[in-house]
């Protein structure tokens, strides 16, 4: 008969893996629009659905720009992974606002871009500059709101 000995050997504690950092998604543009509403009913009526400026962002480069996913999410400085997640979810509010009629109102989220933009109060138009605007390129008005400021 034999007898076997065996050494148990400890393992280490598993070490909790740190999350990567979240990048900051680069966006090219704003959109041209802030939103959009079902025809025939007014906007204070409206429930409203939030489309975020990186999931418009997403929708443009594939479903407007016609890139594949690996190159939209290349543009965007993320990876392919998490541009799959932003379009899926982009998807999804656009679909609940035209099934449930709600509006869609683009806003907010995690970005960044090269360039300033301003929408001008007068004219409505979103510009953008390297610089910031002092006046809207279109009807010269000074009034402007500034939408956003490179980092």
């Amino acid at each position: 008969m034999f007898l076997y000995l065996c050494c148990i050997e400890e393992k280490p504690p598993k070490r909790r893996q740190m999350p990567n950092q979240r990048r900051i998604r680069k966006i090219d543009a704003p959109p041209k629009i802030e939103g959009f509403k079902p025809v025939g009913i007014k906007m204070r009526q409206l429930d409203k659905v939030v489309l975020l400026y990186e999931e418009y962002e997403s929708i443009r480069l594939i479903d407007y720009e016609n890139m594949n996913q690996e190159e939209a999410a290349e543009r965007m400085n993320i990876s392919r992974p998490t541009f799959t997640r932003i379009y899926k979810k982009a998807r999804q509010a656009i679909a609940k606002a035209m099934v449930e009629g709600k509006a869609i109102i683009i806003e907010g989220g995690t970005y960044t871009t090269e360039n300033y933009w301003a929408r001008c109060k007068r004219c409505s138009r979103i510009t953008t500059a390297a610089t910031p605007l002092s006046h809207c390129p279109h009807c010269h008005s000074s009034d402007l709101n500034n939408l956003h400021q490179p980092e």
